[in-house]
Parts: structure tokens; C-alpha cells; sequence
């Protein structure tokens, strides 16, 4: 009969980490410039949060702003005979209009309306001086923008050399005007280039150059396409230089 193990039963081994110290006690050296590092990357991201929400607000009150701009500046010009509607605001001239949108623009004091937009309200309130300084503000934009005002800058100049009774002023204003129109957008494909030329032929016709007149109009003549309002204006122009 075999004999029993009475042996002393095996423990199992005790666990052992292997490979050294485990992770926390690798950190807990350099706790203290993990902190730093964390808390400055959160002061970072609030920083930019913070930035960009402010932003955001300016833009949304920027364009609060302009809204209320062109709220004034959506109002129709009722007719001289027309009795005015207590219910549906409105304006009695262009004029008038113009100098309400031109006090909401200071009002709200506010950049978001173009050069452009300004120059015009400031042309239709019949300050000329002002209106052709803020479309040679503008003028150099090379987006449609800058094409308008340097569109705007020569019909602000045309109409002040119009008002001038001095006829060496008026001839020198006329040439500022004709400048204006000349590089009002240069490029034979952009937009309003027509335009440019029906005005040059406009300003060539008031100083007495009919022929200049004439080839400007036939040009604006074979470069439109589809513009009809301006088709029209070119026939009659050209009608009436071929009458006289």
C-alpha cells in the first residue's frame, strides 16, 4: 500500500511587478510639472474660447447694426402728390432718404456697410464732398466694391462739376469725372465694364467730343449682352448724336 504525501502543501508564488516601478510612481516626480503643463493649456483654450466667443457677439451686434440701417434705408419714396401712410413709413425725396440712412450710419457707428452703400446714401443727400471722399476710400478695393466706388466717384464728380458755375471749374471736374469712369473697371470681361464706357461716352459728349462720344457708345454698344436698360440708353444716345 503506497504511503500518503503529508508534504507541506505549495503556496502559490506572491505576485511580483516586473519591469520596476509601475506608472504612478514613474508621474509622481514630475506631478508637479503636469499640473503646471495642464493648467496652462486650459488657460490657452479659454483664452481662445474667450476670443472667438467675443468675436461671434461683434459680428452678431455688427450685423444688428446693419439691419437697422438698412431698415431705414428700404423705406419707399412716396410720390410729390401722394398723401404719406401713417402705417407704412416712407420718404418724400431721395434726398431725404438719403440724409436718414446717412444719421442711422452715425447712429449705429458702425463699418459694416461697404464704401460703397455709404458713399451712395452720402451722394443722395447731396453731400458731395463727402460722398466722393468715402468713394476714394473704397476705391481701391479690388473686389466689386472698389468697381462701385470708383463708379459712384465719378457720377459725385460729374454732379459737383455740373453745380459749378466757374466754366474752367466744371471743364476740370468733368476731366476728374471722365479719370473715374476711365478706371472704373478696366478689365473688358468684368463686371460693369459697359457701364464704364456709357459713361465715358456720357462725359465726351458734355465736353463737346462727339466723335469720342460716339465710338465709346458703339463699343458699350457691341460689348452688351444682356442688359436691356442699358441697351436702350446706348440706342438713344446714339440715335440723338446721329440726329444732331
Amino acid at each position: 500500500m503506497a504511503e500518503k504525501d503529508v508534504s507541506k502543501p505549495v503556496e502559490p508564488p506572491k505576485p511580483v511587478h516586473i519591469g520596476g516601478e509601475s506608472l504612478v510612481d514613474r508621474l509622481l516626480p514630475h506631478l508637479k510639472q503636469i499640473i503646471i503643463a495642464i493648467v496652462a493649456i486650459s488657460v490657452v483654450l479659454l483664452v481662445i474660447f474667450t476670443i472667438r466667443w467675443f468675436r461671434e457677439r461683434k459680428e452678431v451686434a455688427s450685423t444688428e447694426k446693419l439691419g437697422q440701417i438698412l431698415e431705414v434705408a428700404r423705406e419707399p419714396v412716396h410720390g410729390k402728390d401722394d398723401k404719406p401712410d401713417p402705417k407704412a413709413p416712407s420718404f418724400a425725396s431721395v434726398k431725404e432718404r438719403g440724409a436718414a440712412v446717412v444719421d442711422a450710419i452715425t447712429k449705429q457707428d458702425t463699418d459694416a456697410a461697404g464704401s460703397a452703400f455709404r458713399g451712395g446714401h452720402l451722394f443722395d443727400a447731396g453731400k458731395l464732398d463727402e460722398a466722393i471722399a468715402e468713394y476714394r476710400k473704397g476705391a481701391i478695393d479690388k473686389g466689386i466694391d472698389g468697381v462701385l466706388c470708383r463708379e459712384g466717384l465719378g457720377l459725385a464728380l460729374e454732379a459737383k462739376a455740373a453745380a459749378d458755375k466757374d466754366p474752367a471749374a466744371r471743364q476740370k471736374g468733368l476731366e476728374e469725372a471722365l479719370a473715374a469712369f476711365a478706371a472704373m473697371q478696366p478689365d473688358e470681361a468684368g463686371l460693369r465694364h459697359t457701364y464704364s464706357l456709357y459713361h465715358q461716352g456720357r462725359i465726351q459728349q458734355l465736353l463737346g467730343k462727339r466723335a469720342d462720344a460716339k465710338a465709346l457708345f458703339e463699343k458699350a454698344k457691341s460689348a452688351n449682352k444682356d442688359d436691356r436698360e442699358l441697351g436702350d440708353l446706348l440706342e438713344k444716345r446714339l440715335a440723338a448724336l446721329g440726329a444732331a
